[in-house]
This record gives C-alpha cells, structure tokens and sequence, in this order.
C-alpha cells in the first residue's frame, strides 16, 4: 500500500491530537491496513523491531497519524516479550524535520486551553512512549533532526549519528515555544546555560558538535550507520531485558529526585529483578564461569 508524500512542509511546534493509538495495526493483513503503514514502516526480528519513518519527500516530518502510529507500535513493543530492542530511524535524507504544521486549526479558531490541550495529548504523549517504553530505544539519526524531531532522538536511550546528521531546535525560528519535552530534555543533556544557546539561537548542530555537547553517543560515516545501530540493538537484545528496564527507570527518574528517593527506587528495583530468570541466570554463570545466556525473563 503506498501513500503519496505532501510537500516539505514547515517543521516544528504544536501537532493536533487524535485518537488512542491502535498496538494491534502492526499485525494486521495488508488489505486492511490504515495507509499511515506505509509511512511507518516495522519490523520485528531476532528480538528487534524497527520503526522506520518513510515520508522522505516532507524529509520524514509527523502527521498526527504518524506520531499516533509511533505511540502504539512502542506501546506495543514495550509490551512484547518477544522485543528486547527498538531501533527509530528514517528513509532519505532527513530523519525528522519536526511536526507538520498544516493541519493545526487557524488562531481565530482557538478557544482558552486548545493548545495545552494538543500538547498534552499529542507532542508530549509522544515523547513520554519513548521515554517510558521498557525496551532499549536506539535512536539511528540519518539526517536532520528538527524541533520535535531533534526531540524524538534525545528522549531515546542511545543515540548514534551519521555524519551527515544535524540537530535543530527550530521553533525559535517560528516564533514558538519548543514542545515534545524540549525543555525538560535538553537542560538534563548539555545543562541549562547550553540547553537555553541552543534553543534561544535555533542553529544547527552538526553530528560532530552534537556529540561534544552531549547529545549523541557515536557519530558514524553515513554508510555504517544502519550496520552499527543493528549490531548495538542485537547486543541488548542478548541483555537481561528486566534489568536494562528497570535501569532506564531509575535513570530517568534520578535527575527528578532527591537521594533518598533515588535510593529508595534503587532498592526496589533490585528487589523485582531479583525475582528475574535473567538474573539467576547471571550469578550462575558467574559461579559456574561461563558467559550467561539471557532469556528476558
């Protein structure tokens, strides 16, 4: 099924709000798949799925239906035992240039609360899945990633860049506020002095600088970066998949808490990994002196 992509559209700022996302469309037959399929492409193998954005002529920027299909095909994957990994990237030369805008109602028609509103439901909701997904997300940036799309790359766990990547926080350039967690993200990356340059100026950050800055793991050359976030993806897939969730828990949590807390958390969470196949399996081997094999269990 094939949908023609729409011009490039401007990028960045509120996205409109629709319905619940649907985790059961990923396994519907062809013939009745929601078009939005084939501008998210997924797959699911050797216990990792891609989530592929495929709207390469608007350089991958999100439709409502898109961000919806994202949300959950994550959902549904953090609820899949036979998913211990996610890898987000993108076809063509962008990997996200942000929302498009052409669907948002005009100001006139706005009453007090919309835009909250939309936010709450669609920018933010969208971040959150990735952010609360229990699976490893491996953000595999391909080109450039602007407003909500720079976003989407740093709410993942592990971001590689090619090269060619660049970073854009573009809503300064549309007289906005940034959204999809912007302002939470960037200060818990790079600080808020660094956050505050980036977002007051808009410039784009290329791949390298990124990394200096804190905001990528590994910059690759172009042509190895779907080889490298396939082999990082498969190395957590073959990981205790309880204890890495439980480990992105705590670590999302730790900048919003006091040590007590984060103490507290940390106990509990060793408390129900305990519990874990995985985990009995890791002391074994450590007796035993083999390498453990991890079920994600």
């Amino acid at each position: 099924m094939t949908s023609t992509p729409s011009p490039r559209p401007a990028a960045a700022g509120p996205s409109g709000p629709s319905g619940p996302a649907d985790p059961s469309t990923a396994a519907r037959p062809a013939e009745l798949a929601d078009p939005v399929d084939s501008l998210i492409r997924h797959t699911t193998d050797n216990g990792v799925t891609q989530l592929t954005l495929n709207r390469p002529d608007a350089l991958n920027a999100l439709t409502p239906e898109m961000r919806e299909r994202l949300v959950g095909l994550l959902a549904a994957a953090s609820a899949d035992p036979g998913v211990r990994a996610v890898v987000l990237t993108a076809t063509g030369k962008g990997f996200c240039a942000g929302a498009d805008l052409r669907g948002a109602p005009a100001a006139g028609d706005r009453v007090a609360g919309d835009v909250a509103r939309l936010i709450r439901n669609g920018a933010q909701r969208f971040i959150a899945a990735v952010l609360d997904c229990e699976k490893p997300v491996i953000a595999a940036v391909n080109g450039t990633a602007a407003g909500i799309g720079a976003h989407l790359a740093f709410a993942c766990d592990l971001v590689l860049a090619a090269e060619s990547a660049r970073f854009i926080e573009v809503f300064v350039r549309r007289g906005l506020v940034p959204d999809g967690g912007g302002g939470y993200l960037l200060p818990r990356l790079v600080g808020p002095q660094r956050a505050k340059e980036l977002m007051f100026f808009g410039d784009a950050v290329p791949a390298a600088d990124a990394a200096r800055l804190g905001l990528v793991n590994r910059v690759v050359p172009d042509g190895e970066l779907a080889r490298t976030a396939r082999e990082w993806a498969e190395r957590l897939a073959a990981g205790p998949t309880r204890a890495l969730a439980l480990t992105k828990a705590l670590v999302n949590a730790s900048l919003d808490a006091d040590r007590g807390a984060a103490f507290a958390a940390e106990a509990t969470a060793q408390e129900v990994n305990m519990a874990t196949a995985d985990a009995r399996e890791g002391v074994a081997s450590f007796v035993e002196r083999r390498r453990p094999t991890f079920r994600g269990r």
